[in-house]
């Protein structure tokens, strides 16, 4: 025997809202099993109680309306279970995200930065087989580990040895624009042969002011902050792309907290430490 309910009558058996039934009936998710012709008043079976409180709880979970539809559209119980689990390693992922952001910002309010350690590079023109691309500064870190990850593997199937530190140069409009030039490379002597993104070039020659952070690249920016300040008032900044040596990164250790980055920044030598 069918039994059911007014709209009204359903929004409090299921703690959902009338607009937000409404809202769910007009996207297919949750549809009323009666629509009256002449007056648009929606009916609801009990029998949709309990999917009202899955998809309730679901949202409460942050999972949106389309993979709430898919898992409650899941043709068997392991396509269901899996779409479960994805959305479960996102929130882990988030929340991680989330806590280590946390932690910086308490970390940042509750002490006070150490004097910054600065040093110098005179980094000579130098040859190296290298990826350059358009990137967006959201993709960046990706972007950089994919790239460093595809020149060892070329360069090793080429025979060429590394000749040095893995670095990176980052155009200003990347920070400013939040898309621009970024370019990854490594040092090497030997005829690099172009393949896939990789490509043979000079890294130019520059004097750099430079830091070194540690730990992973999520917290840079402390780093570039105190280098930025340190070339404000005791420098004289040039024109030319900011730089990364990668002393210790992805390619020797999953470690996150154990990464070296020496960043440089291009300054106008004078013969003064400042």
């Amino acid at each position: 025997m069918s039994h059911a309910l007014t709209i009204g009558d359903f929004s409090k058996a299921t703690h959902l809202s009338v607009r937000t039934l409404r809202h769910y009936h007009q996207i297919g998710l949750l549809e009323p099993t009666d629509v009256d012709p002449d007056t648009g008043y929606r009916r609801y079976e009990t029998e949709q109680i309990p999917a009202a409180q899955v998809i309730r709880r679901f949202r409460a979970l942050d999972m949106s309306l389309d993979d709430i539809r898919a898992v409650l559209s899941a043709p068997d119980l392991r396509t269901r279970d899996q779409l479960i689990a994805a959305h479960l390693a996102r929130m882990e992922a988030g929340l991680a995200r989330t806590q280590q952001a946390v932690a910086s910002l308490r970390d940042l309010l509750e002490h006070r930065a150490a004097p910054a350690t600065i040093g110098h590079r005179s980094a000579p023109a130098t040859p190296a087989a290298a990826i350059s691309e358009d990137v967006d500064v959201a993709d960046a870190l990706q972007w950089y580990q994919g790239a460093l990850g595809e020149l060892r593997a070329t360069m090793t199937a080429q025979g060429i040895r590394a000749d040095g530190t893995p670095g990176g140069m980052f155009a200003d409009e990347l920070f400013a624009d939040e898309r621009g030039r970024a370019t990854v490379f490594i040092p090497c002597h030997g005829r690099v042969r172009p393949m896939g993104r990789v490509a043979p070039t000079t890294v130019p020659a520059a004097e750099l002011a430079t830091i070194v952070h540690s730990g992973p690249h999520e917290e840079i920016d402390r780093a570039y902050g105190a280098l930025a300040a340190h070339v404000a008032e005791h420098e004289l900044a040039v024109d030319g792309p900011l730089r990364e040596y990668y002393l210790v990164g992805p390619g020797d250790t999953v470690d996150k907290g154990a990464w070296q980055t020496e960043i440089g920044w291009p300054v106008f030598a004078t013969g003064t430490t400042g």
